[in-house]
């Protein structure tokens, strides 16, 4: 039991989560889908009821694909001005492959920073101040 112990706090949860793996002990699989969790970790049993990642990943993606992609739209057309069938072809297809395999690496990411901080909702105190 101290083995399993020790060898699961070697475990860096976010870079495990990255790669689709456990947060807990990095040998599980994280995803039943291709963005759907599992209902918990084939290795350790962890309970993946935690994670709800909701849209943080899909604004990242937005945010940082939309800058490269719009970057180099802008680019291509004051440099080459070349058809609009040609901006059609290139930032589409472009645009779905970085964005897909992006958001599953950002959704692991944000599960395991919420494995790693403990994060939960919010919740209100009995006294309803704030205060505890």
């Amino acid at each position: 039991m101290a083995e399993e112990r020790a060898r699961h706090a070697e475990v860096d949860p976010v870079k495990a989560a990255t790669r689709g793996r456990c947060p807990h002990c990095g040998e599980g699989k994280l995803f039943a889908g291709f963005l759907t969790l599992e209902k918990r970790c084939s290795n350790c049993s962890l309970d993946y009821e935690f994670a709800d990642a909701g849209d943080g990943p899909a604004v990242f993606v937005i945010l940082i694909i939309g800058f490269v992609v719009c970057g180099l739209a802008l680019w291509t057309e004051v440099s080459l001005s070349p058809p609009l069938w040609v901006h059609f072809l290139l930032w589409l297809p472009l645009t779905l492959i970085l964005c897909l395999p992006l958001l599953r690496i950002l959704k692991g990411t944000m599960i395991g920073l919420q494995y790693k901080n403990h994060a939960a909702e919010g919740r209100l105190s009995e006294n309803g101040d704030g205060s505890e």
